[in-house]
Formats: C-alpha cells, sequence, structure tokens
C-alpha cells in the first residue's frame, strides 16, 4: 500500500523523499511530485443529448468501461517515466478540452449528495491500480459547470463527507483531495465552494477521520491567480495553476507570491495544471516551476482541434502525439526514471 506523507514541504511515498537525492540542473527535485492531469479517466456522459459527442471513430459508440481500461493499462508507463501523481476528480473537466458550456453531465453525485455506484466503481479500480504502481492521486471532488448538479449547499457537504469517509474507509494511504477545481471561477454557484468560504470545507474534511487517521486537503485556483490567505491557513498544500501564463518568470512570481501571503508555513506547492509546453526550449514553465521548488503538472488539452489530448473525450490513454511524449521524455530526464 502506498503511503504520501508531508513533512515541511515536501512529499514523501512510504517514508521516503519522492526522488531521493535527486537534482536537475542543479535544481533539487526531491520531494516534488511530477505530475499530468488526467481527469477523464472515469469519465461519463449521462445527458443523452451530448452522449454521442463522445464516440470512439473505431465503434461509433461512447464506451465508459473501454476508457477506464484504456487508462489502466497506461498507468506503468506514465509511472515509468518518473511521473509519480495524476490529478483525478468526481465530476471530471470538460472533455472537449475548453468550454464554457457544459450541458453534459460527468458527475458522480446524486442532487443530494449521495455517490453513484458506477461512478465509484470507476474511481475505485483508478485508485487501487495507481497505489498499487505507487502512484499519488491528487482526487477532485468538484468541477466548475456541474457543481449544480447538486441541490443545496447541504448536499455539497454531504458529498465531500462522502468521498472522504469512503477514501478513509478504503484505507488509501496515498490520495491528496482537492475539494474544487479553480474554486475562484465564478461558475460556481454554491457559495460554499468559492474563495471566502471554500475554507470551511477544507477544515470540515480535515476534521473527519477513520482510527485517528485524516487527509491532507487544499483546493485549486485558476490560471494566473494565487490562493487567498483563508485557503492558505486551512491548507496543507497549495494548489496553483500555469493556464495563461506564457512567460515563465511569471511562473516564479507566483510561487514566490504565493510564498508571500499571509498565513504560508513550509508546505508543498504544487502546479497541477498548465497547458504551456515548450518542452524543447532552455525555459518554460514546468522548469520555472521546479526552480522555485514548485512540483508541476501537464494539462493536454491535444494538437488538433483539442483532439487526442488527455482532456478530450475520447481520450487516447498512450503517447500518441508529439507533445505528449516530449513532456514524458523531459520528465523522465529530471526524475532520472527510465535510464
Amino acid at each position: 500500500m502506498t503511503h504520501v506523507t508531508i513533512v515541511g514541504d515536501r512529499f514523501y511515498l512510504d517514508g521516503v523523499p519522492t526522488y531521493a537525492g535527486r537534482t536537475y540542473q542543479g535544481m533539487p527535485i526531491e520531494g516534488l511530485l511530477l505530475n499530468s492531469r488526467m481527469v477523464q479517466a472515469t469519465f461519463d456522459d449521462d445527458n443523452p443529448i451530448t452522449r454521442p459527442r463522445w464516440v470512439y471513430p473505431d465503434t461509433g459508440v461512447w464506451d465508459p468501461e473501454r476508457n477506464v481500461r484504456e487508462f489502466l493499462d497506461a498507468l506503468p508507463t506514465y509511472r515509468d517515466h518518473g511521473v509519480l501523481a495524476l490529478t483525478v476528480n468526481f465530476q471530471g473537466g470538460s472533455p472537449e478540452g475548453y468550454s464554457k458550456a457544459q450541458p453534459w453531465e460527468n458527475n458522480a453525485f446524486t442532487p443530494t449528495g449521495a455517490l453513484k455506484p458506477t461512478y465509484l466503481d470507476r474511481m475505485q479500480r483508478v485508485l487501487d491500480r495507481m497505489d498499487a504502481l505507487g502512484m499519488v492521486a491528487i482526487l477532485g471532488i468538484f468541477y466548475f459547470g456541474q457543481d449544480e448538479r447538486l441541490r443545496n449547499e447541504a448536499a455539497v457537504v454531504t458529498a465531500v463527507e462522502n468521498v472522504v469517509r469512503w477514501v478513509l474507509r478504503r484505507g488509501y494511504r496515498h490520495v491528496l483531495i482537492e475539494i474544487a477545481n479553480e474554486c475562484d471561477l465564478p461558475a460556481y454557484e454554491h457559495a460554499i465552494l468559492q474563495p471566502p468560504r471554500i475554507s470551511e470545507l477544507i477544515a470540515h474534511a480535515q476534521s473527519l477521520h477513520d482510527g485517528g487517521r485524516r487527509l491532507y486537503v487544499g483546493t485549486s485556483f485558476r490560471g494566473r491567480a494565487i490562493p487567498t490567505p483563508n485557503v492558505v491557513r486551512a491548507s496543507d498544500f497549495l494548489l496553483l495553476h500555469g493556464n495563461g501564463v506564457n512567460d515563465p518568470a511569471q511562473i516564479r512570481d507566483m510561487v514566490r507570491r504565493t510564498r508571500a501571503l499571509p498565513g504560508y508555513r513550509p508546505m508543498p506547492i504544487l502546479f497541477n495544471e498548465d497547458d504551456h509546453f515548450d518542452f524543447d526550449q532552455p525555459d518554460n514553465n514546468f522548469l520555472a516551476a521546479l526552480s522555485e521548488y514548485a512540483s508541476w503538472g501537464y494539462f493536454d488539452p491535444g494538437e488538433s482541434n483539442y483532439r487526442d489530448g488527455f482532456q478530450s473525450v475520447p481520450v487516447n490513454w498512450g503517447l500518441s502525439t508529439e507533445r505528449k511524449r516530449a513532456f514524458f521524455r523531459l520528465a523522465a530526464q529530471i526524475s532520472g526514471y527510465g535510464r
């Protein structure tokens, strides 16, 4: 069983710092988490009108079982390149790469916050396989545009309780909780998921125990934004996004400003979404984050009409594009894996 812990600003796996002793271009890598956004691993669409959008070209039908099976088959490849953490989410993310309206329903919850058994089964298989491979799951609960599927604030709280208690009951020790993806987006309809109050949900999730054990909890903010002080004070780790940050110097500045926030103390800073690449260049957002001792995560919207990316459904979970291969090559070089 894989066990993630946080000591100061470092991640440990099974009692040992990640990438123990590793440096890259003079930058310390030990204790960081190279990661990728893979929120479509458990995707399904309960809306019969939009479901035909996601059909596989070779079969003409959408198949959530095929999707999760092919994802599970690809996991060892990611791990072998030194990518030790993946972000998954109970409400997924946009299956079109980017989108404003979200008529589809990729949602693990009933209106009252109960977990849907079929969705939970897919997530369980994902977490089980990641556990067996020694990987960390950054497990998101809510996604903007889907949170309104829950009836009211009480249902939101119930959903958090159900997820956290399920994780604890399963005995998972490789899971970090992300309450909401980009909580500062105005698309969130429930006030408790917005920055002024999301710290309440972080604290509530932390208060749930099983045998004296609790989970590490945080939430993410949109690209270019830094966390609010109340979230900094409440969180166990801080999640940033690099979307919209075209100059790597701005990534460095984001990390520095985050560390200067009221309430900050030694804790991990982790980018778990960034849609900037340039992996063959001497400076890019990935390397900029590392230079400030922050972990970095790859967001892959796809290359041609947002197809063939990890974000776009139906997903090709293989290293099927040069952009994917470039990220994983650099991750392997940085981590020292695959040598």
